[in-house]
């Protein structure tokens, strides 16, 4: 991608910036601010939702029907679920994740009137020198870690007096390295390097004054992580809409781990035949290293705004990651893919005229041409 126009060290910094930014779900104004910042700087405009989600314009030739491309910025964390007698607390996902990445994570309890208190999520068992081997048989589940405070306290009214309530959010350390092999090893890679990647095509469209084909709109929901997405965010003409988030790696699976990965199915069902066929179409022509690929327990934004009854056709773009949920991974040269595919889709025509073609050319379907006589 060595003659993409994407700015491979805009990326880099903007991530960096998002990602030691906390934004569990339920928790993400800082975050919110940060981008409606970003998109100051560019001249992009911009509203946002009741809910603080994000919609921002880059105007087009074309006014109606509109496109959008969707990311999110809410993360997975934790919720206080109870203060154990002990001092230390039981906590509840925020988010689908496993116990098992949440053993040894720092992290912060954000509770009222501002206050944070540092500390350590680890299994109920932590010590192989008084527990020997159970350190190893226990269950993983979340009932069997607690969160290990960093404050002078063994009792839950000690506890409670430093000002830690039940419902007190969670938000667990991101830690990104940035390596000299282009990997990015962080948390919350999910769906912060998808949101960067968002910016920087939408930052070659600013400095370039362009004027695209048709309005495209930037959302950035805020409650992706825990099923609502865009289900709210959505302005009632998009007909099209791109969902960003990420690909898996595992046996069976076909996503790219250096280029961009075009999903045809996930848990929801298949999307839009001639949307996904474009975006494949932008790759080839435009020599984007892509794939593509099926997920079977997967849902994204796109899923959120089909369920909340919108009338729009879907796809979903993803860039490369490794070990999803968990301790993460993505290479630098996904990420410039997956951004250049998105600025060559905000450059392309209309897939459809909204009162005609609503079906695509018959040639896509051979057998509507020759119907059987049968």
């Amino acid at each position: 991608m060595s003659d993409s126009p994407i700015d491979q060290d805009y990326i880099k910094g903007i991530l960096n910036e998002l990602l030691t930014m906390a934004s569990p779900s339920g928790m993400t104004d800082r975050v919110v601010n940060r981008v409606c910042g970003e998109l100051d700087s560019m001249g992009i405009t911009y509203e946002l939702t009741r809910r603080g989600a994000i919609r921002a314009d880059l105007p087009g030739r074309r006014k109606s029907p509109d496109r959008a491309i969707v990311g999110h910025l809410d993360t997975l964390g934790a919720m206080v679920k109870w203060i154990r007698p002990n001092g230390r607390l039981r906590i509840a996902p925020i988010g689908h994740w496993s116990s098992r990445f949440a053993e040894g994570a720092r992290c912060t309890v954000h509770c009222d009137g501002g206050v944070s208190i540092r500390g350590t999520i680890l299994p109920l068992k932590a010590s192989g020198h008084v527990y020997n081997k159970e350190v190893d048989s226990q269950p993983n589940r979340w009932d069997q870690v607690e969160l290990r405070l960093d404050a002078k306290t063994s009792s839950a009214e000690e506890t409670a007096a430093l000002g830690v309530n039940i419902g007190d959010t969670i938000s667990v350390d991101s830690r990104p390295e940035f390596t000299e092999s282009g990997h990015i090893v962080a948390r919350h890679l999910d769906d912060k390097a998808g949101v960067a990647a968002m910016l920087a095509a939408a930052k070659v469209i600013a400095e370039g004054k362009e004027e695209l084909p048709m309005d495209c709109h930037l959302l950035f929901t805020i409650t992706e992580e825990v099923g609502a997405g865009a289900s709210h965010v959505l302005h009632g003409d998009v007909a099209e809409l791109v969902s960003v988030d990420n690909g898996t790696f595992a046996p069976e699976q076909n996503t790219s781990e250096y280029g961009v990965t075009i999903s045809m199915m996930d848990m929801t069902g298949p999307f839009d035949w001639h949307l996904t066929r474009h975006l494949i179409d932008l790759c080839r022509d435009n020599g984007i290293e892509h794939s593509r690929d099926v997920f079977n327990y997967y849902r994204s934004d796109a899923a959120a705004a089909l369920e909340a009854g919108n009338d729009i056709r879907t796809a979903l773009v993803c860039f490369g990651l490794d070990a999803s949920h968990g301790h993460e991974r993505v290479h630098m040269d996904s990420l410039m893919a997956l951004s250049t595919l998105l600025l060559n889709y905000m450059r392309s025509p209309a897939l459809f005229d909204r009162d005609k073609d609503a079906l695509g050319p018959l040639s896509d379907f051979p057998e509507m041409n020759n119907p059987s006589t049968d």
